[in-house]
């Protein structure tokens, strides 16, 4: 009587695990799913980025113009780094990017933008990450891609390099009216 339970028991756990796999097989791990997709840009505020003893100037969601990119990074981050060129390429062909700097050090993300190139119109820093937060954000980088309302039409997680900007985020881009897209 107990051995029959036994298999029971053990050939559910089995079906159990291979259905797991079976589901989770060929998704896409970048592809996290945005609750925002769709829906304005969230209320938010935070200081600009700038030079280090400066006074903060204080932004908010507003302040974002689409069509544009918004773009999380942060100076720990390996993968901004290997984004970072890319985006200066981008902002040289009239791309807007707004940049969201995640739970950075200030100082050191100043001096990033003076060493590395500035593709950015302008930095929220976002030093406690409540930003982040309202824009669901798993980590950095992500990039925010928002129309001419300020609706996010994509989320994309990872690092825009040029053979994934130009095989897809150059068409989700120009798909977002870029009538009136700030060079």
């Amino acid at each position: 009587m107990k051995k029959p339970v036994i298999v029971g028991i053990t050939i559910a756990v089995l079906v159990g695990i291979f259905g797991f796999f079976f589901t989770t097989l060929g998704n896409d791990p970048s592809k996290l799913p945005s609750q925002l997709e769709g829906k304005a840009l969230p209320e938010f505020t935070a200081n600009k980025l700038s030079a280090p003893g400066s006074i903060a100037q204080i932004l908010t969601n507003d302040d974002i113009k689409g069509p544009a990119l918004v773009n999380v990074w942060a100076t720990w981050c390996p993968t901004c780094r290997d984004e970072h060129e890319t985006l200066n390429v981008l902002k040289t062909q009239g791309v807007t990017i707004y940049g969201v700097n995640y739970k950075d050090d200030p100082k050191l993300a100043y001096e990033w933008l003076q060493n590395l190139g500035n593709p950015y119109l302008f930095n929220f820093l976002d030093m406690s990450g409540a930003v982040g937060i309202e824009l669901g954000v798993y980590g950095a980088p992500e990039t925010f891609f928002v129309d001419k309302n300020n609706v996010i039409k994509y989320r994309h997680v990872g690092a825009i390099l040029p053979d994934i900007w130009n095989s897809k985020l150059k068409a989700i881009y120009e798909s977002l009216d870029t009538e009136g897209a700030q060079p």
